[in-house]
């Protein structure tokens, strides 16, 4: 079995619960992943929306989590810089931190959160853009697992 990413509160291809949308408490659901790759120094991960009328859009960026974290809990701060030394970037909200699903009414959109392990410790800045994140890792990824979950309003 490969490096996976799962959800207490939704499965892959499931529908993301309210409380976790601009319709409910708008925080950032648990998640926590299995054994990564050998090697793994440090983590990153990206949530995004690829149905969103205007483009993909980021819903959070995270980086600098520690190698030997294995889950991120419900309601992460949205704080640039957190304890264990991880960063958070800005997302297309103009906000750090996690920001939910909160499409359009219509059909469902997809919202993928996508975890990388890096074979480096980049320290970062906090602050970054998913594309300044993307820039960065290139050549550091040596696995991914992701999570999709759908909203509709």
């Amino acid at each position: 079995m490969g490096f996976e990413l799962k959800c207490d509160v939704f499965n892959h291809e499931d529908y993301i619960p309210d409380k976790y949308t601009c319709k409910g408490e708008d925080i950032s659901p648990p998640l926590s992943w299995t054994e990564p790759p050998a090697g793994t120094k440090s983590f990153a991960l990206i949530n995004d929306d690829p149905d969103a009328p205007m483009g993909t859009w980021v819903h959070w960026v995270i980086y600098d989590l520690p190698a030997d974290l294995r889950k991120l809990p419900e309601a992460m701060p949205k704080s640039q810089s957190l304890d264990d030394g991880a960063k958070q970037g800005v997302t297309d909200f103009g906000c750090v931190g996690y920001g939910g699903p909160c499409p359009p009414p219509g059909k469902p959109h997809r919202y993928y959160f996508k975890l990388y392990a890096l074979d480096t410790l980049p320290g970062l800045p906090a602050g970054l853009s998913k594309k300044d994140l993307e820039n960065r890792m290139k050549g550091h990824i040596i696995g991914q697992a992701e999570i999709m979950g759908y909203y509709k309003r």
